[in-house]
């Protein structure tokens, strides 16, 4: 009896050598849809997929009627073609059998002068040696004359044959080609967008909308899961958040997980709330909270967490 005293102060020693045990927090995994549909409207024509298939990064999911825009598409490329001849028609002269004519005219112009030239110089001589009348010799320069201005006229006519359309002629057809072309591109566009595929690899969660229903622009089809999308929130004591900070490793533990899940905490919200009435704990009371969420670090980790599905956090 008399070894009492000395008892109490060993356990209270003892107790207090032993290590805290770890923190301990109580939260459930949630998962991040991703709402995909189309940009343009149209009847839903085919679905690839079914609620509860994994899918790739980039495979078809559903496609939409398109015929509407593919009429469009090809309206927009004849269009198109139209501009872009016009343009290039302004780049160039008159047609090149049409310019054969003029130099045909430009050498029947020409011998024309050279006669007129020979019959000018033969009615000079003759008028010289007094056998014609001096109205005779002005009537040949006068033909002389005619012929030289038609050859003036055919030559500048040849030129301008030769000559592309003016510049601002020019610059308005590049411009309604460059419309056109842009239109095609828009036309285009749209065809493409009748055909929708994942953005990441993941899970379709549900589908909203089946084959031969009528979907407006940016309405979902369906809904996809990706594993960097699946999070744990959890609620930590604010006398305990002091302890825990961004990038941290936390481990996450559901009933029929197996091994916990090791987990980055990515998210500390700045401010404190009270314990949510509905969480899933066995110990409930008012007191304030940080909510905290943390991301599996590997994704094969992720596809085990199941949102709605209620976790143990630990360090």
């Amino acid at each position: 009896m008399k070894r009492t005293p000395f008892v109490l102060p060993v356990l209270l020693l003892l107790a207090a050598c032993q290590p805290a045990p770890p923190a301990r927090w109580t939260g459930y995994a949630e998962g991040e849809l991703l709402y995909l549909s189309a940009p343009v409207a149209g009847r839903v024509q085919r679905l690839h997929v079914a609620a509860g298939d994994a899918v790739t990064a980039g495979q078809l999911l559903f496609e939409f009627d398109p015929t509407l825009e593919q009429a469009a598409s090809a309206e927009a490329e004849a269009r198109s073609r139209s501009a872009a001849a016009q343009a290039a028609n302004t780049d160039k002269g008159r047609r090149e059998a049409e310019i054969a004519v003029t130099r045909a005219q430009l050498a029947q112009a020409r011998s024309s002068a050279q006669l007129a030239a020979s019959d000018l110089a033969r009615q000079e001589q003759l008028l010289a040696q007094g056998f014609v009348a001096r109205a005779r010799v002005d009537d040949a320069a006068t033909l002389v004359r005619q012929t030289q201005a038609r050859i003036a006229e055919l030559e500048a006519a040849l030129a301008v044959a030769q000559l592309p359309a003016r510049p601002d002629e020019r610059s308005s057809a590049r411009a309604l080609a460059d419309a056109a072309e842009k239109g095609l591109s828009q036309a285009q566009w749209r065809v493409q967008e009748k055909r929708q595929t994942a953005p990441a690899a993941g899970r379709v969660t549900d589908v909203f909308l089946r084959p031969g229903e009528w979907a407006n622009a940016a309405q979902p089809v369906l809904a996809l899961l990706p594993p960097t999308q699946r999070k744990a929130r959890f609620y930590v004591p604010e006398s305990e958040l002091g302890g825990l900070h961004m990038g941290d490793t936390v481990r996450l533990a559901c009933d029929g997980c197996g091994t916990p899940i090791e987990a980055k905490v990515s998210f500390i919200a700045p401010g404190p709330e009270y314990t949510p009435p509905v969480i899933y704990s066995n110990a409930q009371r008012q007191k304030l909270v940080f909510l905290v969420e943390a991301r599996p670090v590997k994704a094969e980790d992720a596809e085990r967490l199941h949102p709605g599905q209620p976790l143990d956090v630990t360090r």
